[in-house]
């Protein structure tokens, strides 16, 4: 790799190649400058270029192709708060939350694998449906994947899943939904914080 461009103006200017010693001629000195000048302009362009492919980009997607950003909150569901599961998904009862923020509603799951290793960390798939209670009971299923680490004592320190959304499973405002839905288990307070996207 050759000598670069050095970002020492005074120096410069006095003839020296700052960390290289003397210039061989003002020449040299000339053409260096030279060299600024166009990576100047090369920049230039490179941004401009940017700027004009970043505004035709959205052109090119389709328009019912939006991706939505989503966060918010989940809960363990009181005691009466979600009725049953919908239709075809009546054995999700094992844990239901209810969520709120971008998503409002009854979060249901069903547990397909657990496992535990010796250093304590736990291990969990399964398949869940969301009944938005906020757009007419919408809905759309996910699968998942959770891992977390306890405590000897029984607590957990920290856990996080992600959620796929199931293809093909959205109904009403969800229906052709995809994208994914990422929990992390505030351990102190029993909340689940969820981010994600939906398209």
């Amino acid at each position: 790799m050759g000598r670069q461009w050095p970002d020492c103006p005074g120096e410069c200017q006095e003839g020296r190649w700052h960390g290289y010693g003397e210039l061989a001629s003002p020449l040299d000195a000339q053409r260096l400058e030279g060299k600024g000048i166009m990576r100047t302009k090369i920049q230039r362009l490179v941004i401009l270029g940017v700027l004009v492919g970043g505004s035709l980009a959205p052109l090119s997607a389709p328009v019912n192709a939006a991706t939505t950003r989503i966060s918010g909150v989940g809960v363990v569901a009181p005691p009466g708060e979600c009725g049953p599961p919908p239709a075809g998904y009546e054995e999700f009862v094992e844990f239901t939350m209810v969520i709120t923020g971008d998503l409002d509603g009854c979060w249901y799951t069903v547990v397909d694998t657990r496992k535990t290793t010796p250093s304590g960390v736990y291990l969990e798939t399964g398949r869940e449906v969301f009944v938005s209670s906020s757009l007419d009971g919408s809905t759309f299923a996910t699968t998942y994947k959770f891992e977390s680490k306890w405590a000897p004592d029984g607590s957990e320190v920290h856990g996080r899943c992600q959620h796929p959304i199931v293809a093909g499973s959205g109904t009403g405002d969800f229906a052709g939904a995809t994208g994914r839905v990422d929990f992390k288990d505030e351990v102190t307070t029993g909340q689940y914080f969820y981010r994600g996207h939906i398209k």
